[in-house]
């Protein structure tokens, strides 16, 4: 009975728009301990919210998120991987961010999926969803579930799917038979991932160095990005694709759910710099580039612009000189010096 209700389970999280489910324990995820030593190390920047108490006590054992849960149900959703040709839009933008913001899509889907497995075990089911929002593991919960192995990367990888999905997790207090843990590891000998890094931030244990991470930079990083590696976002204004992108994995990535799909008429980056702030939230409501709010997304547009080293970008920048936010104003400087020293 308990298969036959999981497989149940999995057939309606597919019909959602989940094209992998796997189940899991609630013990606590094998490489705790690698992610403990990762924050020793500083190597998570100015994300703290990763490092206070509570969040660490929580990422050790969901058990601790919820007390009653027997069993985590784990799943993955496509995004569309990058067009081959560049992405449209003017700057490069990570895939996952073209189109609607999966926080607003997802939730509600393991909510209706939570729903349908109260009707088939004909009761209240005390349950946690997350998609990218919670205290865990997810990908070492992923790798347990049998859903993929971590790659150098440190990406989920499945090897019919890629990787171009997002993750999301239900707590359940339901006991479900776990599906076996994806054990082998497919990447080999292969280091492409590592090699095409242009900032070096991937480490030799499968884990980030996220201060020198193009999407820890243009997403996470609030503050000024060092000057050391403003030229190394080459024309990323908002995450990055490339260890993904030269994955050999990825050549069987799915196709993306229709419901991410990008809606937004291409911008140059010379118009984007030019955004106020009601025009920056028009154009980016309700998808993850708001994120970075105006004055991250600017400053990252400013040095793309800086980057792509064409007089004619200067117009802009020097009105940018007179932008409210000093982030703004500071990178635009920066990126009239690279364009002015680039044509001398």
């Amino acid at each position: 009975m308990n298969q036959e209700l999981k497989q149940t389970i999995k057939d309606k999280a597919r019909q959602l728009g989940f094209i992998l489910a796997g189940v899991t324990t609630p013990e606590p995820p094998p490489h705790y301990t690698t992610f403990e030593n990762w924050l020793a190390q500083n190597k998570h920047g100015t994300m703290n919210y990763l490092a206070d108490e509570r969040s660490r006590t929580r990422r050790a054992n969901p058990l601790e998120i919820l007390l009653e849960c027997k069993s985590i149900l784990v799943l993955a959703t496509p995004y569309d991987p990058p067009l081959p040709t560049g992405e449209g839009l003017g700057v490069r933008v990570a895939a996952y961010a073209h189109g609607a913001d999966y926080h607003d899509i997802l939730p509600a889907r393991m909510k209706e999926l939570v729903q349908f497995i109260e009707e088939q075990v004909g009761g209240p089911v005390k349950n946690r969803y997350y998609t990218d929002t919670g205290p865990i593991l997810e990908r070492d919960l992923a790798q347990r579930a049998g859903i993929g192995w971590i790659g150098k990367n440190t990406c989920l990888i499945n090897p019919k799917q890629g990787s171009y999905f997002f993750l999301s997790e239900i707590l359940l207090d339901l006991a479900l038979e776990p599906d076996a843990p994806f054990v082998t590891d497919h990447c080999g000998t292969c280091t492409r991932c590592i090699q095409a890094c242009p900032t070096a931030c991937i480490l030799p244990d499968r884990t980030i160095d996220a201060r020198r991470c193009i999407s820890y930079l243009t997403i996470e990083l609030k503050d000024d990005i060092p000057i050391e590696l403003r030229d190394k976002l080459g024309d990323w204004a908002f995450g990055c694709d490339i260890c993904q992108q030269v994955c050999p994995w990825n050549r069987f990535a799915a196709e993306g759910d229709s419901a991410f799909d990008a809606n937004r008429p291409p911008h140059t980056p010379t118009e984007e710099l030019t955004l106020t702030p009601q025009a920056f939230n028009g154009r980016f409501k309700r998808t993850p580039i708001q994120r970075a709010k105006r004055r991250g997304y600017l400053r990252n547009i400013a040095v793309v612009l800086g980057n792509l080293g064409d007089m004619h970008a200067l117009p802009v920048l020097q009105n940018a000189l007179n932008d409210e936010e000093p982030l703004i104003r500071e990178h635009a400087t920066w990126a009239i010096e690279q364009i002015k020293t680039r044509n001398q």
